[in-house]
């Protein structure tokens, strides 16, 4: 609940700017869908497959160690009531650093591969941010907003979407969007040029 609280403040602020008469306002916005984005960027498939490829070693690492430690737990299970005391104490122990170790570095791998997650995606980042801007002066956009779920968008009219003209720039094609006919009604806070 004082999350929803929090986020009312902005959500409100955010639905004035954009509900604001034209007149008024002065003003062109859009939206994207920055999931659409990321998932038709090109280069993405070919950093996923980098990746799984580079981390592949890490997640058998990390399998060896957990079967290992598995291993040693169902064998000690097994024996711990024919063991002695101390032996039984010192057996625990092993299996305690090794618990502990093998948690260190599967925090060790897990740090690693989201830095070289990080390395190949901020590449394909920077070209759709790029794009986005590059559409935004283009369409004399003031603002573009992400509209995925989640957003504090709650509505939005769907002929502001300018997802496919930004795809369209990230993709390395100059071919416009078509423009919305002169006849039709332009949304509260959106200015159309003629065509």
């Amino acid at each position: 609940m004082r999350d929803l609280l929090r986020a009312a403040p902005l959500a409100l602020a955010l639905l004035t700017v954009v509900s604001l008469p034209a007149q008024a306002q002065g003003v062109k916005v859009a939206y994207v869908q920055t999931s659409v984005l990321l998932e038709q960027a090109p280069g993405r498939a070919e950093a996923e497959a980098q990746f799984d490829k580079e981390t592949g070693t890490f997640r058998d690492q990390i399998k060896r160690m957990s079967d290992s430690l598995n291993a040693m737990v169902a064998s000690f299970e097994k024996r711990q009531a024919s063991l002695a005391a101390t032996a039984r104490e010192t057996e625990a122990k092993g299996i305690r650093a090794k618990e502990q170790e093998y948690q260190r570095r599967t925090q060790e791998l897990e740090q690693k591969a989201q830095g070289r997650q990080n390395e190949l995606v901020q590449p394909i980042l920077d070209k759709i941010k790029q794009a986005i801007e590059d559409v935004r002066v283009e369409g004399g956009y003031a603002m573009i907003f992400n509209a995925d779920q989640g957003s504090p968008i709650v509505a939005v009219d769907k002929s502001l979407n300018v997802t496919d003209r930004v795809l369209t720039r990230l993709k390395g094609t100059t071919a416009s969007a078509p423009r919305p006919s002169s006849t039709a009604p332009a949304p509260s806070g959106v200015t159309r040029t003629s065509p």
